[in-house]
């Protein structure tokens, strides 16, 4: 109640302070030619557009065609104040490439991205986002830098805007062919990547081509890229986290707590991995454009893209399995415990147990985003305009095949270990015979076809109407609807035969030289494993494939499938005021949600299954939610003087929950026994925010803002834990696994962000922004602690640029501090602080041929993973990575 009491007082603030005002709105005008170029021009139109905003907004402005100020959008964009940025979407850990896109200390999911205007379809080249940890947010990896002329950030809501984003939109717009100043436009990019861990370059091509005939009627543009580049990351990895010793699974102390009872709920490492993945990310695709002028006063759009990324890659992980001995066999005497943990103990061999675990898992995987929008943009009269679009998008994420073997070894060996906390991985060893002689037992899962698809069809329609001599200078108003579908397949798969036989005298390659030097720590790197060639050939030689076969004798695996669909009807009207030095909107949308959601449970009562295979039984289950609101929203703008800017804005927005959270079936880790599953009960998140800014202009490009906000978070999500029966590969029967199940909680966000920009001469400038977040949930994690996931408390950005007509240079460090990613298991985990520093140069040769040459990660950051302080859970190091492109216009 006194959320909505605040909200409704700003928002009739506003209304009354836009009543006093008269001031005649401006006339649309015809579309802006391209014409920015260079870093100085970028950072000045970006300000532009910030500085002429009604609402709270960021801006960044392609330096040319085919050029941002950074290789990768969401590089690009982690460089504005109170955005954040992420390399994954699931648990594949760190990467050396952002892919998601967060605002003000806050999931992804809760961040809108689109594309001029419209959703895209999006889906992930990993297994686990293609079923079990599906959110909202966009993967950034299949948008070209190349194709984007603009991206906004809108940090304020209004009306008018498409729901969905409750901490703010992410706008990616492309050019249109009737914007280019001449008739014809032809542009190349050629050039390469060299990752130095991966020790591989690469192409990297693009081009452009634009025509538009002389009275600037019709036009089309076409754009198409290839990029490919090899990945290589070097690793320590806990994939199962710690565990707690000295219990039974049914609580009791069992015998090595009657014997240690020093032991008893202290944490030791489930696994301890060497791990080293390997990927080729192949990306290519375009997109299409036309506009036609039929009429002075209507402009007709067609426009379709399409992204396709190949990104096979294999992973390797020889563990120490402390989950196999470390509950069962007491470690030598002279063991440490500090703070609730194992940090220090050796174990003897004990004939008969497997003291090391190697798991080798190669797959194939595929990611494709694709849409195409049909729009008519009318001028009705002199005050009247009106703009519809009709238009589909798909993305879809394959994991079509894995081939994947697991063996254990050093059997009777012994193990050790010593942990250091965060500040360093864990040193551990394993005795016995880790050859692939001194494998004592096979086995494989997962040779199953998984796939995502993302789908959905809209219709938009909004109308301006402009009024003369009147504070109200007008009025948005319109409505979209949408269909949504998102939808998780695992329908068919192999059945392994006998796979170690041809296996084990395949093909092996050993780690590279100087394995993870980069991250230090002391376990074992001189490792061999099984070739890809060796791997995929073996098992599709004693495999049986099982496609279309729905009953108990197929590998149709119910229980990885869900599928979530939505009907979104909303409706807006905004009012527009101008005044002497002021402006404001104030609006209302209205958003209706027809949300069906079909999954499975796991049954072994006959009188319950609906469906059975190989992988067990289940019954089907459907709900059907519908979720109604009114959204407000008021945005203020105040010309305090000429060069001085105040801005206040308060909403309410909402977000529906993550399509897994609500659809997924319950999943586990055979080896951990724990997992997750969906809740389809939950509700859409509603937040009721405030955001206060001033921005002082004080010269051209130049920029010092100083701003506020607050995020109320109604029915935000966190994570309980409970025990439930579920199919285990290994074993082949029903286990019981602790799974995390979303539940609604509130949480509350708070913080501020400074920014800075000055040039420095006619050539030299610098920037730098810090965004402070103070982000705390009413749900209290299994470690205690209240954290909001995706909340840094500190970000912070600086850089420093020259340009004059023929060189240009830039230079930029970017820092996040820790925040909560989710639950690892049942248990949370975080990403450490980090900071990356890049560099870009150019040169401009001639008017028709320029250089340049991209730097990222030149600090080869390591990535830190932990549960606690003296918790590690993942180091990764993915080494440096450079661009150079020779870019052709005609």
């Amino acid at each position: 109640m006194h959320r909505k009491t605040l909200l409704s007082a700003a928002i009739a603030g506003c209304l009354a302070f836009s009543a006093h005002a008269q001031e005649a709105q401006p006339k649309a005008t015809d579309l802006d030619t391209v014409t920015v170029t260079g870093i100085r021009g970028s950072m000045e139109k970006s300000l532009d557009t910030k500085r002429e905003a009604n609402a709270r907004l960021e801006v960044v402005t392609a330096e040319d065609i085919g050029k941002l100020p950074a290789h990768n959008v969401a590089d690009t964009l982690q460089r504005l104040p109170g955005v954040n940025i992420s390399s994954s979407s699931a648990s594949e850990g760190g990467f050396d490439e952002a892919d998601r896109v967060s605002l003000r200390g806050t999931s992804p999911s809760l961040t809108q991205t689109l594309i001029n205007g419209h959703s895209v379809g999006s889906a992930d080249w990993f297994v686990l986002s293609q079923g079990s940890n599906v959110g909202r947010s966009v993967s950034y990896t299949l948008l070209p830098s190349e194709l984007v002329r603009s991206v906004e950030v809108s940090k304020s809501s209004q009306a008018k805007l498409q729901d969905g984003g409750t901490t703010g939109t992410v706008n990616i717009i492309t050019r249109k062919p009737l914007e280019f100043a001449k008739p014809i436009t032809a542009e190349a990019s050629i050039g390469a990547v060299r990752a130095d861990q991966a020790e591989a370059t690469d192409p990297q091509l693009s081009g452009l081509f634009n025509y538009k005939n002389d009275d600037g009627t019709f036009g089309v543009m076409v754009q198409a890229f290839k990029q490919k580049r090899h990945l290589r990351r070097e690793a320590e990895e806990l994939p199962s986290g710690f565990f707690q010793l000295g219990r039974n699974s049914d609580g009791t102390i069992n015998a090595l707590g009657q014997s240690n009872p020093d032991l008893v709920d202290v944490w030791a490492p489930s696994l301890l991995g060497s791990t080293l993945f390997e990927q080729i990310r192949d990306r290519k695709g375009g997109l299409v454009s036309l506009q036609f002028k039929p009429a002075d006063n209507l402009t007709l759009g067609l426009e379709g893209f399409t992204s396709k990324m190949q990104a096979n890659n294999y992973n390797r992980n020889f563990m120490l399995w402390g989950g196999n001995f470390a509950n069962s066999q007491a470690p030598d005497a002279g063991y440490t415990v500090k703070d609730g943990v194992l940090t220090d103990a050796k174990y003897a061999g004990k004939a008969g147990t497997d003291y090391a675990v190697y798991d080798m898992i190669y797959r194939e995987a595929t990611a494709k985003s694709s849409y195409v929008t049909l729009d008519a943009d009318w001028q009705v009269n002199d005050n009247l305009s009106a703009k519809f679009q009709a238009g589909s998008t798909k993305g879809t994420g394959s994991t079509p095949r894995q081939f994947i073997a697991e063996v254990t070894l050093a059997n009777g060996g012994g193990a050790s270990w010593n942990t250091h906390g965060i500040g360093s991985p864990v040193d551990w060893s394993v005795g016995g015979d880790i050859t692939p002689a001194g494998v004592t037992s096979f086995g494989t899962w997962g040779n199953q076809q998984v796939t995502a698809e993302d789908k959905e069809k809209w219709f938009t329609a909004d109308f301006s109407q402009y009024f003369n001599d009147s504070a109200l200078s007008s009025i948005d108003f319109g409505a979209r609807y949408a269909d949504h579908k998102r939808e998780a397949l695992s329908p068919e798969g192999a059945s392994p035969g006998d796979i170690w036989s041809a296996l084990k005298s395949g093909a092996t390659a050993s780690y590279p030289g100087g394995f993870a030097s980069g991250i230090g720590g002391n376990f074992p790197r001189n490792l061999w494993y099984f070739t890809p060639s060796a791997l995929k050939d073996a098992i599709l030689a004693n495999s049986t494939w099982l496609s279309n076969n729905d009953g108990p004798s197929g590998r149709h695996n119910y229980g990885g499938e869900w599928k979530v669909q939505e009907k979104n009807f909303g409706a807006y009207v905004q009012a527009n005021f101008v005044g002497d030095r002021w402006s404001a909107n104030v609006g209302l949308r209205y958003v209706n949600v027809d949300q069906d959601i079909n999954t499975y449970l796991a049954v072994s009562d006959p009188a319950n299954i609906d469906v059975s295979s190989l992988f067990g039984s289940w019954k089907a289950l459907s709900y059907n939610n519908k979720h109604s609101r009114l959204l407000p929203s008021a945005n203020l703008k105040f010309d305090l003087a000429d060069d001085l800017v105040f801005r206040f804005a308060a909403s309410q927005t909402q977000t529906l929950p993550d399509y897994s959270a609500l659809g997924a079936s319950s999943w586990g880790s055979d080896l951990s026994r724990t997992g997750g599953g969906g809740n389809p009960r939950l509700k859409p998140v509603l937040s009721s925010n405030f955001d206060a800014n001033l921005e002082w202009y004080f010269m051209p490009r130049g920029l010092l803002s100083v701003g506020v906000f607050a995020m109320n978070l109604k029915d935000y999500v966190g994570f309980d834990t409970e025990t439930q029966m579920l199919f285990s590969e290994l074993t082949n029967k029903l286990e019981a696994y602790k799974v995390a199940m979303p539940i609604n909680v509130d949480g509350k966000v708070s913080g501020m962000e400074v920014a800075y920009e000055q040039p420095i001469g006619d050539n030299f400038g610098v920037n730098a922004n810090y965004t402070y977040v103070d982000g705390k949930s009413s749900f209290t994690w299994a470690n205690g602690s209240n954290s909001l996931q995706g909340t840094s408390k500190n970000t912070y950005n600086v850089g420093a640029y020259f340009e004059n007509d023929t060189f240009g240079a830039r230079l930029s460090y970017t820092y996040r501090s820790s925040f909560l990613i989710g639950l690892q298991g049942a248990v949370p985990y975080y990403q450490d602080d980090f900071g990356t520093l890049s560099a870009s140069l150019s040169y401009k040769a001639t008017d028709w041929l320029s250089i340049s040459l991209d730097a990222l990660n030149l600090n080869n950051p390591t990535f830190k993973y932990y549960q606690s302080a003296s918790i590690p859970t993942a180091f990764y190091e993915n080494g440096r990575q450079y661009y150079i492109n020779f870019h052709v216009k005609y």
